[in-house]
């Protein structure tokens, strides 16, 4: 063999890592575009989909509850005002029309409470809670959906 024969090998392919660095571009942005129209459509769902709540109606129940209750050997009071909230005209109407058993059923509850309790605020939140299951008992006796009396609120809370 001759020496420019020998010298002269086939050339070698170099990686083509350009060709690389532009196909992972490429899918990266491809990814990127398409997380963001997948984001974007979701956040625009149709009008459909993203129903506004119906404004609440609250419901004062008046007059204010007054009960007794004994704590060490003292006889003390409670004054509450509560007011019942629903988004349901029909609803508040059922309130309206069952309001002295929602009322009686709420006195007894409130009557029964420890004055050491309900001097925490967790004893208030306590209270309040179960004044909102007593409600939706009088619901589901009478026959209404207890689940549109959405909530129970201390509007005043006097203790002496």
């Amino acid at each position: 063999m001759t020496e420019a024969a020998v010298t002269e090998a086939p050339p070698k392919k170099k990686p083509n890592t350009l060709r690389w660095v532009l196909i992972a571009v490429v899918v990266v942005a491809i990814g990127v575009g398409g997380g963001f129209f997948f984001v974007k459509s979701r956040s625009h769902a149709p009008a459909a989909a993203q129903v506004k709540p119906a404004p609440a109606i609250y419901y004062a129940l008046d007059p204010a509850f007054v009960v007794n209750f004994e704590a060490e050997q003292l006889v003390r009071f409670l004054q509450v005002t509560i007011e019942l909230m629903s988004r349901d005209a029909a609803t508040v109407d059922f309130i309206k029309q069952h309001d002295p058993v929602i009322r009686n059923d709420l006195l007894l509850l409130l009557s029964n409470q420890q004055y050491t309790a309900l001097a925490t605020a967790q004893g208030k939140e306590q209270l309040r809670k179960r004044a909102l299951e007593a409600v939706r008992a009088v619901a589901t006796r009478e026959g209404a959906d207890p689940g549109k009396i959405e909530a129970v609120y201390f509007t005043s809370f006097v203790m002496q």
